[in-house]
């Protein structure tokens, strides 16, 4: 490990709340953001719905807020929820001075809302159904234009760089394996923390393959804390093919109308919930894997024929264009789907602002929880998220002093005495790990198929070492969610507890605070 790179600025992660944060830094400052693969594989990129915010003078602040406490179970954090929910107009004002193009009305006036699942009002701004993919667009092009900001493909931090000195736990950047397979050490006077969910950790998942929960595990190592690690959402409609997910089905479809049938053409969703196709996800997720289980289906179908080609084609041509790339004609035929993996409520505890409990470390967007979600995330709040985190961490950032030269040097003379790290001889233990906790910690989850997880992901992390830094990420996050989701033996949001009054179960209740 002899190569050493230093920066004002290392932001782990290039989607958009690494963009958001590097952006709204001033121009002074060397900005290097590290991306895992390559630029456009995020699940910022992967977004189909858009971004929640108040802008119809029918809807209201309290409505939204009301909205997202309901989706997650009441146990937000509510002055989280108000301060982020209030910054939308804003964080959409700002996106569009970045070169996002949100679709109009007809006639041009205002910005054309949409709703979804969980949403009393419409309220989601969006770009036809690819927003995420226009809103990664421009603000990559303004990253590029921008020399303070160089991007780096294919580079993927292992290990958080800290020291405790007396008064505070510090980060000094990051370790981090090159294209070529080497580790360097990173120096950086702050480090930024958006590395997106953990997805990838299932089995089933809509995303994308380096969405293996890296900064929660690492954050967690370096002794942040981390919160509401149980509630893993899964995404109801994932398209399947052949009995794997080929894709994401947005849920503004549901929206504006699909409905959920059975082989057969029965509706189901009214037997589950009054909001039946608008519930939100984690009920509609339940309801689709109960019927799956009842009647040993590989998936249900979500039905928009009612629908003119022509519509469906200006509104959402992504889903027109990936079910074409299938095979299936959706104004036609019905889409098959199957609830998957998609997002993390929870993660390393951070402020509005992206501050953890690591000085000059900051986690902004999915990696972070500031409490926005509770126990289930309501739709198009992520992305909004990203914004109003990413734009507040610059503030802090822009205020606040870098580490000093004299601490850097001490940590580069220690962590050069470190070995380099073999990286790839335990892959087949990802692939056993991801199946059992999708069938052990997914949708459903009991006492005696958690506690063999844990057990499992004890004895690897005991013969790995640190041997596989990648793997061992990898069993952090897991072991995360498998023992917090071990501790809440009641069922709340996205964590399902099939045991949750027996009394097994009860004997590991937590204290809940």
């Amino acid at each position: 490990m002899n190569d050493t790179r230093s920066t004002d600025v290392l932001i782990i992660g290039a989607g958009l709340a690494a963009m958001a944060t590097a952006l709204s830094l001033p121009e002074h400052l060397q900005i290097d953001m590290l991306c895992k693969g390559n630029v456009h594989e995020c699940a910022s990129a992967w977004a189909q719905g858009g971004i929640a915010a108040v802008l119809d003078p029918a809807d209201s602040i309290e409505v939204h807020v009301n909205d997202t406490l309901i989706a997650g179970a009441h146990i937000n954090n509510k002055d989280a929820v108000r301060d982020i929910l209030a910054q939308a107009p804003a964080a959409i004002a700002w996106l569009i001075e970045q070169g996002v193009a949100f679709d109009l009305q007809d006639d041009g006036s205002t910005l054309h809302l949409t709703r979804e699942g969980g949403h009393s009002q419409r309220r989601i701004a969006h770009v036809k159904d690819r927003t995420g993919l226009a809103v990664h667009e421009a603000l990559l092009r303004a990253c590029r234009a921008r020399t303070h900001i160089r991007i780096h493909e294919s580079h993927a931090a292992i290990q958080l760089l800290h020291s405790q000195t007396d008064s505070a736990s510090t980060c000094f950047g990051a370790w981090v394996r090159l294209p070529d397979g080497r580790v360097t050490t990173w120096l950086a006077g702050h480090t930024v923390l958006a590395t997106g969910g953990l997805g990838q950790l299932f089995s089933r998942s809509t995303n994308p393959w380096p969405a293996t929960g890296d900064g929660v595990a690492m954050a967690a190592r370096a002794g942040c804390s981390v919160q509401d690690m149980e509630f893993v959402q899964f995404h109801p409609t994932a398209l399947q093919i052949d009995g794997c997910a080929a894709g994401l089905i947005t849920e503004a479809l549901r929206g504006e109308g699909a409905l959920l049938r059975l082989p057969n053409g029965e509706r189901f969703m009214l037997r589950h919930d009054a909001r039946a196709e608008l519930a939100p996800r984690d009920i509609v997720s339940r309801a689709i894997h109960a019927e799956m289980q009842q009647s040993g289906l590989a998936h249900v179908l979500l039905d928009i024929t009612h629908q003119p080609r022509e519509w469906l084609t200006a509104h959402f041509p992504g889903v027109t264009q990936l079910c074409a790339d299938h095979g299936i004609d959706i104004a036609t035929q019905p889409i098959p789907v199957a609830p998957c993996a998609h997002y993390a409520c929870g993660g390393v505890r951070a402020t509005i602002n992206g501050c953890t409990d690591l000085h000059n470390l900051y986690a902004v967007g999915e990696v972070a929880c500031t409490g926005l979600h509770g126990a289930n995330r309501l739709a198009s709040n992520s992305l909004l998220e990203c914004v109003v985190m990413g734009r507040g961490a610059a503030q802090v950032i822009t205020t606040s002093a870098p580490v000093n030269d004299t601490a850097q040097s001490k940590l580069l003379m220690r962590s050069m005495q470190s070995p380099l790290l073999d990286l790839a001889q335990h892959s087949p233990i990802a692939q056993v790990l991801a199946q059992l906790m999708e069938e052990c910690a997914g949708i459903h989850r009991n006492q005696q198929g958690l506690s063999q997880t844990a057990r499992q992901i004890n004895a690897w992390q005991k013969m790995l070492g640190t041997s596989d830094p990648a793997l061992s990420n990898r069993l952090e996050a897991c072991s995360l969610i498998v023992n917090a989701a071990l501790l809440r033996t009641r069922s709340c949001g996205a964590h399902t507890r099939t045991d949750e009054n027996s009394e097994e179960s009860m004997q590991h209740e937590p204290e809940m605070t």
